[in-house]
């Protein structure tokens, strides 16, 4: 670790930083921090809900776990605001079965994106997974819509799935024209299918986890707050 860190990693750390990054090296206790994806899974206990970590993980490289535990919590408060007894568990637990489907567009589309864009940073020896995170940077620095879309998706202010296959996609297809222009090849035309095949194999996963008609048709899941509200 000490020897990737001082020849791969220093040389990137700006001129200000790089003494200090040494010394940190040179000093040890080098620490490594543990990840772990976890879908949320419904458990509806009377007089207990969970939030943030304890019922819901993604990879931390978005950086995603607060936006969406902050969005848990305002779904939360608009589904208590309209209640005045909170003393009935039971009925309170049934009540907010729907809480795990109105928190799924900003949830699922941030825990498919950071799952999704660590597979594609992920080192390998595939040529055309090594494409991808160099498209991934192109595609980025187009500006427009190809840049504000997918900030946007990491920020969470469009918590739209269909738009986060979307982006992935074009990426994807975007790397396929950079290995095919200006000219072809038998071996190009290879990497570029084995890409889009690359690309499903990243994303599809995680949209199995978290739930395809969840993720893509929350509207057709029961939601016992509707019939109440209304």
């Amino acid at each position: 670790m000490n020897h990737y860190l001082k020849t791969v990693i220093a040389p990137q750390i700006p001129p200000e930083l790089h003494s200090a990054f040494m010394a940190a090296i040179e000093k040890g206790n080098i620490r490594t921090m543990t990840d772990r994806s976890m879908p949320a899974t419904p458990q509806p206990t009377p007089g207990v809900l969970l939030l943030g970590d304890a019922f819901n993980m993604r990879h931390p490289l978005t950086g995603g776990g607060m936006t969406v535990a902050l969005s848990d919590i305002v779904v939360l408060r608009d589904l208590l605001r309209p209640l005045y007894d909170l003393n009935d568990a039971p009925a309170l637990c049934q009540y907010l079965e729907s809480f795990y489907t109105l928190r799924k567009p900003v949830a699922s589309t941030i825990n498919t994106l950071a799952g999704a864009l660590y597979k594609v940073f992920c080192a390998s020896s595939d040529p055309s997974r090594k494409e991808m995170p160099q498209a991934c940077f192109d595609y980025l620095s187009l500006g427009g819509d190809f840049t504000n879309g997918p900030i946007a998706l990491l920020s969470g202010l469009n918590p739209r799935p269909l738009s986060l296959v979307t982006h992935f996609f074009a990426v994807a297809i975007y790397g396929v024209g950079r290995l095919l222009l200006p000219f072809p090849s038998p071996k190009r035309m290879l990497i570029g299918a084995r890409l889009i095949s690359g690309a499903s194999s990243i994303i599809f996963p995680f949209i199995k986890a978290e739930g395809v008609r969840d993720m893509f048709f929350p509207a057709s899941t029961p939601a016992y707050y509707r019939a109440s509200v209304n």
